[in-house]
């Protein structure tokens, strides 16, 4: 079983410290969203993840999801934790109040998604892909599908998907081959199938609705022909309770690495029911809608493993008991051997989880209060600065965040020796559930890929300066303190780079788009090393000036953390800017019929 407890001090000092969270009680609609009702929800949460989801993680594991005649059986535990989730109110948690949420910050919705990827993240993918189908649907559904289905997805009795994916077309949507033919009611008759569907089909609500990409039959070839439509698993009545079933039916259950206590289904439409969400053939931009939501869901994933991964790595070093220390004075007489923390390259391995996972919570909570911000703020400016700095993170929070989950669950597993090998300690899970959030919501390649191509020339690179600018001022102003040069200085260094980096890639790009794509996975590493970076020299600012308080040791470790990220991880800056530099030639020049 692995280790786990909330971090709250960690959390609370990134909310109230760092990113002074308190300034959204200041936003319209917010005026409760007050650090002590943070505190108060916070708490709570803590306590339904660790007293009841954590439990049920190694289980969930172990028994997995069961299938018989197209019936999915969620493991042992798993419904009775779903009826205490939806009764404690945690599905509307940041929903609309119009129907039946508790409109509370998207920033708060964040955290809370931390909680849950740390204790069980094949829980915390029900009520998550639910929420990107709400989501999606309050931000293109007609006032009539609102008012079908909005409010069972708020109150949790009903549940979500997003269904993408088929057998022969994953990332390039283009091919798919799934038909929506007018049934000449308003409504369509879908016909494909979808695999890879996360929560495709369970006994966890009473009814399930499908968020379906397909094609209409005058649709324009390509992703431009796409159209998005809304296919519950039973045909709602005139009072609003499940009906009829629809023509949607689970065809099996995939056998996966991990993630085994979620369903992942292949899901066969005959003629099934749905209804247009948005306009016809501009499916992709309300899939977008859920997909950007569903993106940063997946780095809070990572976020969320890379703290059980990094508690569990730590307990277990200081009290397996192996070798002496390499310094006899800090040798224990008393005891035939020494607890492996003490072993410099036991603590390399924490100090990496530790430093990567603060700095990646900072940045992911930045990014959930920016989100706030483009909905809330009352400034159409600073609406469009938030905007437009949530686009340019997503893909960075994805991405960078996810290969350090699985990275930092490796290390455990690294840390445990042997014991990381087996399944009863729980740590050879985390390496199979943090996989597939390389891979899932666009491949952390493609995130790369929107990163160079998308994000870097959009509006004339005005998301790039969204960032550059304020980082490059809050160096300036940083190198007059001579306490935070320690800290600035590799930073700054790393930030040189990476506007050289950017610099060459978007005039490259122009003419040799194959040169940007050879660059684009070191590119958007070296993006994140100076964002996690940034984030480390804010905290490290907060914690010097409280370094005369009661609580001297937690910003000391702050100031210690942030000395290693600086020199012993954000160092590998240079080796990216080197990569990115040589160019793509020696990529593209073996021919394919010699691999």
């Amino acid at each position: 079983m692995v280790t786990y407890a909330a971090p709250l001090r960690e959390i609370r000092f990134v909310l109230n410290e760092v990113l002074k969270a308190d300034q959204l009680s200041a936003l319209p609609g917010y005026e409760e969203a007050t650090p002590d009702l943070f505190d108060a929800v916070l708490e709570e949460a803590a306590k339904l993840c660790v007293n009841e989801l954590l439990p049920l993680n190694l289980s969930g594991d172990k028994e997995g999801c069961h299938y018989e005649n197209g019936v999915v059986r969620t493991p042992a535990g798993f419904k009775e934790a779903y009826t205490k989730f939806i009764e404690g109110g945690w599905t509307s948690l940041s929903c609309d109040p119009d129907f039946g949420g508790q409109g509370m910050p998207h920033l708060l919705e964040f955290v809370v998604q931390e909680l849950i990827c740390s204790s069980n993240i094949s829980f915390g993918m029900y009520p998550g892909l639910s929420h990107g189908a709400y989501n999606s649907l309050a931000a293109h559904g007609s006032d009539e599908l609102k008012q079908t289905y909005l409010a069972k997805i708020v109150d949790g009795t009903w549940s979500g998907t997003m269904c993408l994916t088929e057998p022969h077309c994953g990332t390039d949507l283009g091919l798919m081959r799934t038909k929506a033919e007018p049934r000449g009611d308003g409504s369509y008759s879908i016909t494909g199938t979808k695999i890879f569907i996360s929560a495709g089909e369970h006994d966890l609500t009473e009814n399930i609705l499908h968020l379906v990409l397909a094609k209409l039959p005058d649709a324009p070839p390509g992703i431009k022909g796409i159209s998005l439509f809304l296919v519950p698993k039973f045909l709602p009545k005139a009072d609003g309770t499940p009906g009829m079933r629809n023509g949607v039916m689970c065809g099996s259950l995939e056998h996966k690495m991990g993630i085994k206590a979620n369903a992942t289904a292949v899901m066969n439409f005959d003629n099934a029911q749905g209804w247009l969400i948005g306009e016809a053939h501009k499916g992709m931009r309300c899939m977008f809608t859920m997909m950007n939501a569903a993106r940063l869901g997946v780095g809070m994933q990572g976020l969320g493993i890379s703290e059980t991964a990094y508690q569990t790595a730590v307990a277990y070093a200081k009290d397996r008991r192996q070798m002496r220390s390499l310094d006899p004075k800090k040798q224990d007489k008393s005891a035939a051997a020494d607890p492996i923390i003490v072993h410099p390259d036991v603590r390399r391995m924490l100090m990496t989880i530790r430093a990567n996972t603060e700095a990646g919570r900072a940045l992911a909570y930045w990014v959930g209060m920016l989100l706030d911000l483009s909905h809330k703020h009352p400034d159409p400016e600073k609406r469009q600065e938030a905007d437009d700095l949530v686009a340019l993170l997503t893909p960075i929070v994805k991405s960078y965040l996810t290969d350090h989950g699985f990275n930092a669950a490796n290390l455990a597993v690294q840390v445990h020796g042997g014991h990381g090998y087996i399944h009863e300690y729980g740590v050879e899970q985390l390496v199979r559930d943090a996989r597939i959030t390389q891979i899932y919501e666009g491949t952390n390649g493609i995130q790369a890929l929107d990163l160079v191509g998308r994000k870097m020339p959009q509006n004339m690179g005005r998301l790039m300066r969204r960032f550059f600018h304020p980082v490059s001022a809050y160096l300036e102003t940083q190198m007059e303190n001579p306490a935070m040069l320690e800290f600035i200085g590799p930073l700054a260094k790393a930030f040189g780079k990476l506007q050289m980096a950017t610099a060459t890639i978007a005039q490259k790009g122009f003419t040799k788009p194959e040169e940007a794509g050879a660059a684009a996975s070191d590119y958007l590493k070296l993006f994140s090393l100076v964002a996690l970076g940034y984030m480390w020299a804010q905290m490290v600012d907060v914690a010097m000036k409280n370094l005369d308080g009661d609580e001297k040791a937690f910003y000391e470790a702050k100031i210690v953390t942030a000395r290693f990220f600086m020199q012993k991880l954000l160092p590998e800056h240079a080796s990216l800017f080197v990569n990115i530099m040589a160019g793509g030639k020696v990529l593209m020049e073996l021919p394919a019929e010699a691999f």
